[in-house]
């Protein structure tokens, strides 16, 4: 198996512009956003996390089929 470098730094340079466009945006709002998942407890947490997970898994295999 080769490893494609070029694509797993393209996928982690396009994950830190999308993480970061929240915080150039509502920069204001962002530590009351911060403060509210600080507040949350673990089990909603990990659902949120695992959600994401799943949503990021099929969009990738949605992106994957249409190639």
């Amino acid at each position: 198996m080769n490893i494609d470098w070029t694509l797993i730094l393209s996928a982690l340079g396009l994950a830190l512009v999308i993480e970061g466009i929240p915080y150039f945006i509502f920069a204001d709002r962002m530590p009351r956003v911060l403060r509210t998942l600080a507040e949350q407890p673990p089990r909603n947490l990990r659902i949120l996390g695992l959600t994401a997970a799943i949503l990021g898994l099929l969009v990738i295999w949605l992106a994957r089929s249409l190639h």
